[in-house]
């Protein structure tokens, strides 16, 4: 008797050693962000940046004050197909929270069922039942049914933490889609600010366009009057009858960019096409925005993307933890409880038909674990992936910050210039309009004035509208628009 103790002692003994032997796991890969450790103090070389003032923290309704614009934000993240469906991601991976969860609970489920079994006279089990008498002068019945009812329960020990790992790392995907829904908060209100202002460019194109053509009608009108007088020649009606109609076929074009540029806009509002209330006469004389950049490590606390992407790192280095942990051996333990017969009559009989069982299982991979393996070099692999995208966010973040601030410098001396330019060949087109009535310059001289002051007043309108689209872009940029 002793030795047979001691023989199951060493069996289980060498057991428990193949068991442990067999579950060593290999190591994640350590990653490291140089990026982040190497982000530079300031976004230029020029000097310091106010810490204290970013507007990336300023919430939109303080930044934007048209208020046809603050209007159409308003509807847009209201009906946005985009951020609805970004609400879903957020309310499925919230569910893979409340999951992972629930596997660190017992499962436990009710049982009922009725079946019948017919076994051989000539095997150990339909002899056993042959010669069993359950009441005196009662014989087993044949077929034997079995009625039964009752909980089944199952729950597996979480010895190594793994399932907690699990559910942190579906914690931090959860609040990573968050901020992927903060993220196209700040874009879509980016892209509805550009939109409008480029339809309020279009707008003021437009009557640009009208007051030339009708600058063109007066000057076909001059020089059909001078070639009655032999003061100028029917080329010269012509040329200028060629642009007349030039202006009118462009200034169609611009009704149909305007017409497209609505209809993009009712798009991102969630709506069909309807007219976009705006004021298009103050938009030459609107002053952009003031903004104040603060420092580039700020960025890393206000940009949902960066975050988002900080969160998927966290995310998927939880994922290599618990890919790991499956190496290790689990402990799973079942129980169930409930009431057994072969006639339902004899269910209420107690204790007999009471029926119960407990088992606990450790059990650990030996041979051929190629699937857990591969599964832990995928987690290990979408780490790095993560990393990588992570670095990129950050990259890209600064980058960002520091090529707007750049083209705001340059945007602003720009629209100084083109203003400048305007002004001028506004003042030429007065003195050779009266050269050409005094048959003092001849139409070439008209036209060519003409067409440069036009290029001018749309160059400079595109550049008013670039002025307050880059001072929106580098809020977005700096973090703004999902406060």
């Amino acid at each position: 008797m002793m030795e047979n103790l001691k023989t199951r002692k060493i069996i289980l003994a060498i057991a428990l050693s193949l068991v442990l032997a067999g579950c060593k796991a290999p190591m994640a890969t350590v990653v490291r962000d140089t990026v982040k450790e190497n982000l530079p103090q300031n976004f230029n070389q020029e000097g310091q940046q106010d810490a204290n003032a970013n507007s990336g923290t300023t919430p939109w309704r303080q930044f934007f004050t048209d208020p046809n614009l603050v209007s159409l934000i308003e509807t847009a993240l209201k009906n946005n197909q985009e951020l609805l469906i970004t609400l879903q991601e957020i309310e499925i991976a919230k569910s893979g929270v409340l999951y992972k969860k629930g596997k660190l609970s017992p499962t436990v489920a009710a049982k009922l069922g009725a079946g019948v079994n017919k076994a051989g006279r000539y095997t150990s089990e339909g002899a056993g039942d042959a010669t069993t008498d359950i009441e005196p002068g009662k014989e087993m019945p044949d077929p034997l049914g079995n009625f039964e009812g009752g909980l089944m329960a199952n729950w597996e020990i979480d010895i190594w933490k793994k399932l907690r790992t699990e559910k942190e790392a579906a914690v931090a995907h959860y609040l990573s889609t968050v901020e992927g829904k903060n993220f196209v908060l700040s874009n879509l209100i980016e892209e509805v600010a550009d939109s409008y202002y480029e339809l309020l460019a279009l707008d003021n194109q437009l009557d640009i366009m009208q007051q030339y053509i009708k600058l063109q009608e007066r000057a076909l009108e001059i020089s059909k009057i001078q070639k009655q007088t032999a003061a100028a020649t029917e080329l010269a009606v012509k040329k200028f009858e060629a642009e007349l109609a030039k202006s009118k076929a462009s200034a169609y074009t611009i009704r149909q960019e305007i017409t497209e540029k609505e209809n993009g806009i009712n798009v991102l509002l969630g709506r069909y096409p309807q007219p976009i209330v705006r004021m298009k006469e103050s938009f030459m004389s609107t002053i952009p925005q003031t903004f104040y950049t603060g420092i580039p490590s700020q960025l890393l606390a206000n940009r949902p993307d960066i975050k988002q992407a900080e969160l998927e790192l966290k995310s998927s280095k939880l994922d290599v933890e618990a890919a790991r942990k499956e190496f290790y051996p689990s402990l799973e333990i079942s129980a169930t409880l409930g009431l057994e017969a072969f006639k339902p009559s004899y269910l209420v009989k107690m204790p007999e038909s009471i029926a119960y069982n407990l088992v606990g299982e450790l059990a650990g991979p030996l041979i051929n674990k190629s699937a857990i393996k591969a599964n832990f070099q995928t987690a290990d692999a979408k780490q790095l992936q993560s990393l990588y995208e992570y670095d990129k966010t950050v990259l890209n973040a600064y980058l960002d910050v520091a090529n707007l601030m750049s083209k705001v410098k340059n945007i602003d001396q720009y629209y100084q210039l083109k203003a400048e330019e305007t002004h001028a060949l506004d003042q030429s087109i007065d003195i050779a309009n009266q050269l050409f009535k005094n048959s003092r310059a001849d139409y070439l001289e008209v036209l060519l004035n003409q067409r440069d002051a036009l290029d001018a007043k749309m160059e400079l309108i595109e550049a008013k509208q670039k002025q307050l689209s880059t001072v929106v872009d580098i809020y977005k940029s700096l973090g703004g628009g999902w406060k």
